[in-house]
């Protein structure tokens, strides 16, 4: 595993150690690879994945950033049919900036609170 990984990985599992979520209030994750950006809403009390978006599908050519911009519309729509209104941001462990930052920005213009 590389040392950039492992950072990552010692970061990420200090924010989860103060972070949850509730079936009210979830945790909203991002995942960020080389290519895609995944987004998913998790009630940690029932370990359950409530909602889950991706941009794997998404057709047409564009910069990822825009891509991460809509995954976060779109989690934010798929919430809010699910009676979802506030959420718990975790970043994972990524630095909040580009793809991460756009998930979040967008998820906040589709209506989503955090």
């Amino acid at each position: 595993m590389s040392v950039k990984i492992q950072k990552r990985t010692r970061i990420h599992a200090k924010i989860r150690s103060k972070m949850s979520g509730t079936k009210l209030r979830p945790r909203l994750s991002v995942f960020k690879s080389a290519k895609h950006v995944y987004a998913q809403l998790i009630d940690d009390e029932a370990g359950k994945v409530l909602v889950s978006v991706s941009d794997v599908k998404m057709k047409g050519k564009g910069k990822k950033v825009d891509h991460s911009t809509e995954v976060g519309k779109m989690i934010a729509k798929e919430a809010l049919a699910k009676k979802i209104e506030s959420v718990v941001f975790d970043r994972g462990g990524f630095v909040y900036h580009g793809r991460v930052k756009a998930v979040a920005e967008g998820a906040r213009e589709g209506g989503l609170k955090f």
